[in-house]
């Protein structure tokens, strides 16, 4: 069976260890770091999220707000809001929590956050920085996964990455980051013709495409390292795009859903806003 890539166990340990330096900067600048995070609707997953983000905050030494406002808040009400935020000296960083209203263009409402407080990384400064190969503050779910690749010494130098997915959060960033270690890398997406193809060829395959257990033996390489960022509800069981049970004993590392990339993610969130609040106070 495949080596299981822990990322519960990892990110306790990042937690931890952001804990620890968060209490010697609030001794040092006498000043807390202040994570503001915006809520817009009742998303029942975006709820449990944004209460997960908050109770990791408080655990690290790091303040946390949630600013929740209806469903129906006007663009020009919301840019407000980001606004008084960016100018607020006690908030160091900014989350505004995705999927947002239709109504609402997300795209220019991210890029109205200040660069130095956009702890999720998706503004086109931070985007432009990361595919440039530069120090950018990264979108935390990429980060996570990078960071599990670190702590289990496997090395992308030169081994073919697939990363299934595209978007903004996940994939693209995925891919700059592999990039960036030295990996060969392809995406693939819906309109990818003979997926199965590609997707053997892959030493380290990287799946966001949030369809629950989609992946199984036939795409994958024997051997190969599988990360699994989806997840999906069934009956009140978490599944990852990933057929864990199918394809375990074909896999070289594995992550499992739950307990593999979710935890990082917010691990990851809690080290931006840390670093975020180094660069303004510092």
């Amino acid at each position: 069976m495949g080596k299981i890539l822990d990322g519960k166990a990892l990110a306790k340990k990042i937690r931890s260890k952001v804990k620890t330096e968060t209490a010697e900067l609030v001794e040092k600048y006498n000043l807390i770091p202040h994570l503001a995070v915006i809520l817009i609707g009742n998303d029942p997953a975006s709820e449990t999220y944004v209460a997960s983000k908050e109770r990791a905050s408080k655990r690290a030494g790091i303040k946390s707000t949630i600013i929740k406002k209806s469903p129906d808040i006007s663009e020009k009400k919301l840019i407000k809001i980001i606004e008084e935020l960016n100018q607020d000296n006690s908030v160091h960083g900014i989350l505004l929590q995705l999927p947002i209203p239709k109504h609402i263009d997300s795209e220019k409402v991210i890029n109205m956050i200040d660069p130095k407080k956009d702890v999720d990384g998706f503004s086109n400064y931070h985007v432009a920085r990361l595919n440039k190969g530069l120090d950018a503050l990264v979108p935390c779910t990429p980060l996570g996964i990078m960071e599990i690749l670190s702590e289990y010494n496997i090395n992308p130098e030169g081994k073919h990455a697939v990363v299934m997915g595209r978007s903004q959060i996940v994939g693209k960033p995925m891919a700059s980051l592999l990039l960036k270690a030295n990996a060969t890398v392809t995406i693939t997406h819906s309109r990818t013709k003979d997926l199965t193809s590609i997707t053997k060829q892959a030493d380290i395959l990287v799946v966001a495409v949030g369809k629950a257990k989609m992946i199984d033996k036939k795409y994958i390489k024997p051997g190969a390292v599988l990360i699994d960022v989806g997840i999906s509800r069934i009956d009140g069981k978490l599944y990852g795009d990933i057929d864990f049970e199918n394809v375990k004993e074909e896999a070289g590392y594995i992550t499992p859903v739950p307990g593999g990339v979710g935890p990082m993610t917010i691990a990851m969130l809690l080290q931006n806003t840390l670093k975020c609040y180094k660069n303004i106070v510092q």
